[in-house]
């Protein structure tokens, strides 16, 4: 899909990588709503790239019904949909708190399916649209240390992989986006850190925007931030027993990097 002249919409759009791409979408002629539960900043991108800002809860299934709605009304049919907002927070299943579940699943995963059920029936009668989902390395691998944000994210991945498999012959395309390490508020403290360890390299936001261009004018499905990504997928899927005993290394140094002196 070329962007220029399509209507976008993009979740999580105030900071980070939803911020990187609401510009190079912009850069490249796309009409742009940036969302965010942080109005405030949704504007403030919005006004950057002459583009429309709203306030967005995506956990729930009316505000992203009324931010289609409202998008529809100031730029058009929509014609991209970008689920990229989410929370990283939880941790092992012992102490991580129903609750906390219950909103990771929320917004991680059910913001997914809501924008599909408002976007998807208009896609399909034109016989055309596009879907980006942000995932990340830990739905492929795995996350040590957060089972709550890898379980989401696993099943971010099998969203977008039913998609892609069951809607593409109808003229919708499907996108995943599987970042290691970017510099974005949810990455913390990580992102002072050498590269390596779990997160790999550290990636700057629109190094990983213009990635996310050039795979959606491809419409190709996996989109990678770094070329590790690909081996440490490979080491996986060849040897899983091999693979789990370095992930159980790493989790143990992990823990003791991470443990009060």
């Amino acid at each position: 899909m070329q962007l220029d002249g399509k209507t976008a919409i993009i979740t999580g759009g105030a900071s980070g990588i939803g911020a990187a791409c609401a510009m190079a979408f912009a850069a490249h002629g796309a009409k742009v709503c940036v969302a965010d539960i942080n109005v405030d900043g949704a504007r403030h991108v919005a006004d950057k790239i002459g583009g429309f800002g709203i306030g967005c809860d995506v956990s729930k299934e009316s505000e992203i019904a009324h931010l289609v709605s409202a998008t529809e009304s100031r730029l058009g049919a929509v014609d991209l949909f970008f689920s990229n907002a989410g929370v990283a927070t939880g941790s092992d299943p012992l102490s991580t708190a129903p609750e906390v579940w219950q909103r990771q699943w929320e917004v991680n995963v059910m913001s997914h399916v809501y924008a599909i059920r408002a976007v998807l029936p208009g896609m399909l009668d034109r016989g055309s649209g596009y879907f980006l989902h942000t995932t990340s390395m830990a739905g492929i691998l795995t996350s040590p240390g957060n089972m709550t944000y890898a379980a989401t994210k696993h099943a971010v991945v099998g969203i977008a992989e039913w998609m892609a498999m069951t809607y593409h012959d109808r003229g919708i395309r499907t996108s995943l986006l599987a970042p290691l390490g970017v510099r974005t508020p949810m990455l913390g403290a990580l992102a002072d850190k050498p590269p390596g360890g779990a997160v790999g390299p550290i990636k700057e936001p629109k190094d990983v925007a213009e990635m996310v261009v050039q795979a959606v004018a491809e419409e190709r499905f996996l989109i990678l931030t770094d070329a590790i990504a690909q081996t440490w997928m490979e080491r996986k899927t060849s040897d899983i027993e091999r693979w789990l005993g370095s992930m159980r290394r790493l989790s143990a140094r992990m823990q003791i990097e991470q443990a009060p002196d």
